[in-house]
């Protein structure tokens, strides 16, 4: 079992949670992922790692309740424990080398830019962090993510925070001014991470996205994440999550991530019944 530390609601939809989990908290770096199960029925989650503190052998992770198994992780409260914390999976960031880098973040997604561009700027690189929000109340990390990077900017579509407009806009004005980014690290919604790579082609600029495919295993064994990058398939949990934002096939992985919707809007009608299920059979054991 694998024990809450801390949790912090970040807005209404939105979560930070600290697991204890010493041995994933030594040897995790930005850019690799974890697997979760909230217990013995639950589906296996990935999740990127959002943060780590090795001394205190913690391991955060920040989730948007969009489903069953977040809604439940999101039920558990400091001081309860999960069935199952896997990882680290994937392969780390690609930040050696790079001097100059512009970090895109939108809406959760800032939450694995934010530990991107922390270890690029902790490895001393220039780093100008572009965090993008529907509106000012669902702004997370703020603060974060400026101490983060020399630079931070916000955008909000309704411009209630920061610069109105989207990240596309605010990336295209750095490198219309002349702005020279050994690589751009884009991190979202899928439809942001075509994008902001469809921009940056047009620059000549190298381009890194995280892709967030259907995961199970987390070992390559499934193929449940298969994604096309370059003609080719690859296994984003054992060749990715990271990949040429150039080469990936976008519109594939759109409607690979949206073949089980219908199946989870269905969990999520269960899932006050199964909530009042586990509340009965705690009350019976008291």
């Amino acid at each position: 079992m694998y024990r809450i530390t801390y949790k912090r609601e970040l807005n209404d939809q939105v979560t930070l949670m600290k697991i204890e989990a010493p041995l994933v908290a030594q040897k995790a770096r930005a850019g690799q992922f974890i697997i979760f199960r909230v217990d013995e029925y639950g589906e296996r989650v990935p999740l990127t790692i959002a943060d780590t503190d090795p001394a205190e052998g913690t391991v955060t992770i920040i989730f948007q309740k969009v489903g069953l198994s977040t809604e439940l992780l999101g039920s558990l409260e400091a001081g309860q424990s999960i069935a199952d914390f896997v990882g680290p999976l994937g392969t780390p960031t690609e930040i050696e080398g790079v001097r100059r880098a512009a970090v895109i973040g939108g809406g959760v997604g800032c939450a694995i830019a934010y530990p991107v561009a922390k270890a690029l700027h902790a490895a001393g690189a220039h780093v100008d962090m572009i965090a993008g929000f529907r509106s000012k109340d669902i702004v997370i990390l703020e603060e974060e993510m400026a101490a983060a990077s020399s630079r931070f900017f916000l955008c909000t579509d309704d411009g209630s925070a920061g610069k109105q407009g989207f990240v596309t806009g605010q990336l295209q004005e750095l490198l219309d001014a002349g702005e020279q980014y050994d690589t751009v690290y884009a991190i979202g919604p899928v439809p942001m991470m075509k994008a902001v790579a469809s921009l940056t082609k047009g620059y000549g600029v190298h381009t890194i996205v995280s892709l967030n495919p259907i995961m199970i295993d987390g070992t390559g064994m499934c193929g449940g994440c298969r994604v096309t990058v370059g003609g080719e398939m690859k296994f984003a949990c054992v060749d990715g999550p990271d990949f040429d934002g150039h080469l990936v096939d976008f519109d594939e992985l759109m409607k690979r991530n949206a073949i089980y919707r219908a199946e989870e809007t269905e969990a999520s009608r269960c899932l006050n019944c199964r909530m009042m299920r586990l509340a009965d059979e705690l009350e019976a054991h008291n």
